[in-house]
Parts: structure tokens; C-alpha cells; sequence
């Protein structure tokens, strides 16, 4: 709903309200944030969803039906006019106001757009009863939760992901501000962890480890056993390869069609269907012309996670082959590659950031360097060999990936966290998942 349109009606005064600073809601690449909505729902948590942007997506998943939480789109001004005409809005709250005049000095640095929503997002705060701001991402939702925070006296906290913590054009001295004033910060994975304080090893005292969650009855665990070894003489089923992910340079999709390529000339057959949409589209459908693998290798276009889930269910390995790209921007940990180790699909993953966390050789799957063509394909050779001890480690593999992520990112026990975190004096002390973080010490 806008800001306009919201019902009059208050949540009691007393009751905590989380308010949700997100730049766009609903954004159809990030499911992690609906799940995580979804489980502190369930736990009866109440909820605002602020959205500073439209959404711009075209499809969306079903999950989003289930989502209580109001919606409160977030004005933005498009002339001077209007941008003098939110500030004025402030002025019959003298909480506000005085606010607003305190924080004024880093208002005028702010965009226009960061200005004017900080005070909106502060403004409908205390309308709506809120009594903590939470945003995603460490860049332009937090920079307004910051502010907005600021101005209402409301407690903030952040989840710092991937690209905000790891582009080339981060401001570092204002990531690190962000981690110094905030109630608490959260990142998703122990890489993470490690090198933000290594970063900031002051302003981070209080950054938790929470990582994200998933439904975990949404995904089923059903291992395939079947898979034929490939070869173009023999007419047992090809092996199916599954990669899911925006179309851009640090999927690495590049890899798995020069892995295909590979194979085929190695004598061996297997399709690969790559779902997602993004601005490489085009280079990736002329590569696959070039090398003439327009009958292996698929673009599927965006997916839904319910199709995902779907499409994990009817191939043999899933494929994720990340880079780092040129800007500096890498994955931090992909909900679908979850998804797949969930579901018991074998996995083949580049070696990025946390990546490694969850695929280990020899363990949950088959773990490459980065960028390695050749350690990629090898890996996928292996992973789709049919013989009867192949199947049987790759059961073993699969059936730990699945334990792995049962203890770890399950969204209900993420959803607890959060909440305690939320609720928890500004302390380096408290810390509900201090013994989960000394468990995987190693991985830290």
C-alpha cells in the first residue's frame, strides 16, 4: 500500500514491531528475505515492510502470499518542491523535528532520494509502532534505516550479504560507521564474519553470525539415483545439469557451457539448462552458438523458486561456478545452492567466499577453484558417473549436504535469533548464536 493509503489502525504501543527497510519488496531474486519474513511471522512476530523502490519484476513467487506484513511504499521527491514538502511533514511531531535537526549536517550529505525517505521511513515508524528498524543490504537501505533511526530514536540493525560489503565502490569509511552506530549487525556466513573484523575490527564488536534460512518442509530431500554415464554410443538417460542465478559476469555461466563443451569433445553427453534472466543473456547465446551446443545447453529464462524446486527435482547435478568479477563483486552464498544440497541433488561449486562453507570435497560435493575450466569439468565427469560405487558415494555426499543444511539454515531457528538479537541489550556479550559461532570456529 502507499504511505497514503495505510489504515489508521496501531499496533498497542507497547508491542514490538519490526520494521523492514528494504530498497525494493518485493525483489524476485531475493527469496532469503521472504523466508526470513515468513519464519519470525510464525513465531508471531509484527511486521512493516518498508519499500523505498517500486518493484520492477514482472513475476513473482507464491510464497509472497503468504506474507502478512503491511507494505508501505516510500515516496520518493521528484522535484524541489515536493522534497521541502516532506521535510514540512515532520514539523507537527516535535520528537521529529528535533530529530531531524540534530541529524541535519548528514541529511544535507545524503541524495535527495536518502534524505527525504529517511525522514518518511522516521515519520511512519512512529505512525505504524515500530521499535526497530531492520534493513538489507549494507548500502542504500541502510542508509536510510541509519538515518530514519536516528531522527525517530529508533534502535537499527543491518544483514551485510556480498556486493555491499565487497564492491569496489563501497565507501569504507561510511560501511564502517554503519557498523559502529547500529544496535547490531548481521552477516550470513562465517567469510563474512572474519573479514569484516578483520575490516573493522572496532566497529563491528557487535556483528553477529546469522545465516540464512530456509524452509526446510518447502524442500523435500529426494536424492537421484539415476543417470546415465552419457556417452553418445550407449542409450541410457543423458545426464541432466542444473545452474540457476541472475545472468551476470560472477555466475560464472560461461564455465559450465566451455565445461559442456568440454565433455562432449571427451566423447560425453550431458544437457545443462541454466534458469535465470540478466544483461549477459545475449553473450551467453552467442557462445553457445559459437560452440555449436545449441542441443545441449539451454536458457530457461527467470524461474520461480517453486519452478526451481521443480527443476531440482528432474536433474542430476547442480552446477554453480562462480567468479569474482572485475568490479570486485562475488557471491556470498546463493540460497539456491541450499536449495540443491536440501533437495539432494549433487553440487559443483566454485570455491568463492563462503562457498566453501557448505561444498567440501569429499564431503557434501565437489568443490573447484575458481575460474578453473578444466577442474570444473573434471569435477562434473565425476559427479555423473553411474558405476555402483560412484552411486553410492554420491548418496553419501548428498546425504551429508542435506544434514548440513538441516543444521544450519534452518529458517526457524534463523527466525529466533534474530529475534532474541533484536531484543538483546547493545552488548558484545549477548549473543544467541555465540555457541553456534564457536562450533564452527574452523570455519571463521
Amino acid at each position: 500500500m502507499s504511505a497514503d493509503a495505510m489504515s489508521t489502525a496501531q499496533p498497542h504501543p507497547q508491542e514490538p514491531v519490526v520494521g523492514y527497510v528494504l530498497k525494493m519488496y518485493p525483489r524476485f531474486s531475493e527469496t532469503f528475505i521472504v523466508s526470513e519474513i515468513l519464519a519470525r511471522e510464525a513465531r508471531g512476530e509484527k511486521i512493516v515492510i518498508f519499500s523505498l523502490r517500486p518493484s520492477t519484476d514482472t513475476r513473482f513467487h507464491p510464497e509472497l502470499a503468504r506474507v502478512k506484513a503491511p507494505v508501505v511504499h516510500v515516496s520518493r521527491p521528484n522535484t524541489a518542491g515536493r522534497f521541502w514538502q516532506h521535510l514540512s511533514e515532520t514539523g507537527s511531531d516535535e520528537q521529529l523535528l528535533e530529530g531531524v535537526r540534530t541529524v541535519l549536517p548528514e541529511l544535507l550529505r545524503h541524495s535527495s532520494d536518502d534524505a527525504v525517505q529517511a525522514v518518511s521511513v522516521a515519520r511512519l515508524a512512529r505512525e505504524q509502532g515500530v521499535t526497530h528498524l531492520h534493513a538489507h543490504f549494507a548500502s542504500v537501505a541502510t542508509t536510510v534505516a541509519r538515518t530514519a533511526g536516528q531522527i525517530a530514536g529508533i534502535p537499527y540493525s543491518f544483514t551485510a550479504h556480498a556486493k555491499d560489503i565487497f564492491h569496489e565502490d563501497i565507501d569504507q569509511l561510511e560501511l564502517e560507521q554503519k557498523f559502529a552506530d547500529a544496535h547490531h549487525s548481521i552477516t550470513i556466513s562465517g567469510y563474512n564474519l572474519a573479514d569484516l573484523r578483520r575490516r573493522f575490527p572496532e566497529a563491528t564488536a557487535t556483528l553477529k553470525l546469522v545465516r540464512n534460512g530456509l524452509e526446510m518442509e518447502r524442500f523435500p530431500y529426494a536424492p537421484r539415483t539415476r543417470a546415465g554415464a552419457g556417452t553418445e554410443t550407449e542409450e541410457q538417460s543423458v545426464p541432466r545439469l542444473l545452474s540457476v542465478g541472475r545472468l551476470v559476469e560472477k555466475k560464472g555461466f560461461h564455465l559450465l557451457i566451455d565445461a559442456v563443451s568440454r565433455l562432449r569433445e571427451a566423447g560425453v553427453v550431458v544437457e545443462a539448462d541454466i534458469a535465470g534472466d540478466g544483461p549477459m543473456a545475449a553473450d551467453l547465446e552467442r557462445q553457445i552458438q559459437r560452440l555449436g551446443m545449441q542441443d545441449q545447453v539451454r536458457l530457461l529464462g527467470a524461474r520461480t523458486q517453486a519452478e526451481v524446486r521443480e527443476l531440482l527435482g528432474t536433474h542430476d547435478v547442480f552446477v554453480a561456478p562462480f567468479v569474482v568479477g572485475r568490479d570486485g563483486n562475488a557471491d556470498g552464498l546463493p540460497t539456491v545452492l541450499l536449495e540443491a544440497m536440501a533437495r539432494g541433488i549433487r553440487c559443483v561449486a566454485a570455491d568463492v567466499t563462503a562457498v566453501g562453507e557448505v561444498i567440501r570435497t569429499g564431503e557434501t560435493g565437489w568443490l573447484v577453484p575458481s575460474g578453473d575450466a578444466v577442474a570444473l569439468t573434471d569435477a562434473v565427469s565425476e559427479a555423473i558417473r553411474t558405476d555402483s560405487a560412484s552411486a553410492a558415494e554420491h548418496r553419501r555426499r548428498t546425504d551429508n549436504a542435506r544434514a548440513l543444511v538441516e543444521e544450519l539454515y534452518d529458517s526457524h531457528r534463523q527466525a529466533s535469533a534474530l529475534s532474541a538479537l533484536v531484543t538483546a541489550t547493545r552488548t558484545v556479550a549477548q549473543d544467541p548464536l555465540r555457541e553456534q559461532d564457536r562450533a564452527e570456529g574452523a570455519l571463521l
